[in-house]
């Protein structure tokens, strides 16, 4: 269970990098907000986690119908 989890985590980051190159910047939505200090950086991907949880929502509505 733990291989199948392990490779879904690595097809998800392929998907990740390919919606990147094909100019979808999952990660950089307008919304997702970003602080830069001089030490650190404190990023908040809210407008991604919506978008995320909308279309995780709209599949399992789809799988259990």
């Amino acid at each position: 269970m733990l291989i199948y989890a392990g490779a879904g985590l690595i097809l998800l980051g392929l998907l990740v990098i390919a919606m990147d190159k094909l100019g979808f910047p999952l990660g950089r939505l307008p919304g997702d907000i970003v602080y830069r200090g001089r030490n650190s950086t404190v990023y908040f991907p809210i407008a991604t986690c919506v978008l995320l949880s909308a279309a995780l929502s709209l599949l399992v509505w789809l799988f259990r119908r």
